[in-house]
């Protein structure tokens, strides 16, 4: 296993998350506890020393689960990280109830690395918002050796995530953002890597293959990879480009049986970054995954034609992003924190945005089937 450092601490580059834990008859909520102690067992057996999960995976059961499983090994032995759920805002007022029920949870009392969860533009007033307390509670815990590390995990804009560490970036020692050599352009990830880097805070990796999409690949592309890296499993790529950032510290894979679990630990045996040919290559096979998403330039000529006065970059770029996902949480998600009068369903089909846009793209198509989509 390779190991990073971390303000003296010897990290496993690779962590255990705990979004994807084997569970029963596919209900997310039932988890399998038994084949997730044994994915604990094995992970521990060859190293792995970090372990993330959260108050809402599997509907609240991760951290029981991974709780029971850990409670087995010497504390000293593994590092745990959870997270304050501020991606449901109802839980604003609550962070005191919350942290103390997790560590009754997980069966310890303290966490290593704890997060505020899912910083995005639906929470981002909320979580700046002093009359909740959240951050004066979670630096109290921390002074009080109940937080050993405190940082946040984030699927906000660049302009988000900016707002958030200007408010509290002096105090934040770790940031988990999605990385991916396909969101490597696709979220800004780059631009997201190079703020983080300004304020000397390294990078947790979520989502190395943005949920099993990065492990099988395109016929046409995997023959491209395999000419490069003949014994590299397809899989092995995704984690081969995060091993070329010089700022990524952790990546978390949310490994979901036990066979996922051995290839990754083969994996990480090694530190094989990639040459600038392949670099080129493998993000060139993620250019051609995104063939198909719209090319809005973000140019706002049509922004000054609506009549509805929409934000139609934005919401473009949503669009693409719920596409190329196949729905998911993030375009639903970034919509709450827009007034309903902007969402797509208020695009009129004039098409004078239309008329103006230099890539020609049939924008008011892509609101109406936007919108359609987020109803299902």
């Amino acid at each position: 296993m390779i190991y990073k450092e971390f303000q003296g601490l010897k990290l496993s580059a690779l962590g255990m998350g705990a979004m994807r834990l084997p569970v029963i008859d596919g209900d997310d909520a039932k988890v399998d506890a038994a084949a997730a102690q044994e994915m604990v067992d094995y992970a521990m057996e060859h190293g792995i020393n970090y372990y993330d999960t959260a108050w809402g995976y599997h509907n609240g059961n991760s951290e029981l689960v991974m709780g029971q499983a850990l409670s087995k090994y010497p504390r000293e032995n593994f590092y745990l990280a959870t997270k304050f759920p501020g991606y449901d805002l109802s839980n604003m007022d609550k962070v005191e109830e919350i942290f103390e029920k997790q560590l009754e949870k997980c069966q310890v009392s303290y966490f290593d690395f704890y997060l505020f969860h899912n910083v995005c533009e639906m929470n981002i007033d909320a979580y700046l918002d002093p009359k909740y307390g959240i951050y004066e509670y979670l630096m109290k815990q921390k002074e009080n050796g109940r937080i050993r590390h405190l940082g946040f995990s984030a699927h906000g804009s660049y302009e988000v995530i900016k707002r958030f560490l200007e408010a509290y970036g002096e105090h934040m020692e770790f940031c988990q953002l999605q990385i991916n050599y396909v969101d490597w352009s696709f979220q800004d990830a780059k631009k997201k890597v190079e703020l983080l880097k300004s304020y000397g805070i390294p990078v947790w990796v979520m989502e190395p293959l943005r949920g099993g999409r990065l492990a099988k690949l395109p016929e046409n592309a995997e023959k491209q990879l395999k000419e490069l890296r003949p014994d590299e499993k397809i899989p092995a790529w995704a984690f081969r480009f995060l091993q070329t950032i010089p700022e990524v510290t952790m990546v978390l894979s949310g490994m979901s049986n036990y066979e996922q679990m051995k290839e990754n630990i083969q994996t990480f045996e090694t530190e094989k970054p990639l040459s600038e040919t392949e670099m080129e290559t493998l993000l060139s096979v993620a250019d051609g995954m995104l063939n198909g998403t719209l090319p809005c330039t973000a140019c706002h000529y049509c922004v000054s034609h609506c009549p509805q006065g929409l934000d139609i970059p934005a919401l473009l770029e949503l669009y693409n992003e719920h596409n190329f996902t196949g729905g998911g949480f993030i375009a639903p998600m970034a919509l709450m924190a827009i007034p309903k009068e902007k969402h797509p369903d208020a695009c009129v089909g004039c098409r004078s945005c239309e008329e103006v846009c230099p890539q020609q793209i049939k924008i008011s198509e892509a609101m109406a089937d936007f919108a359609e989509k987020l109803k299902g």
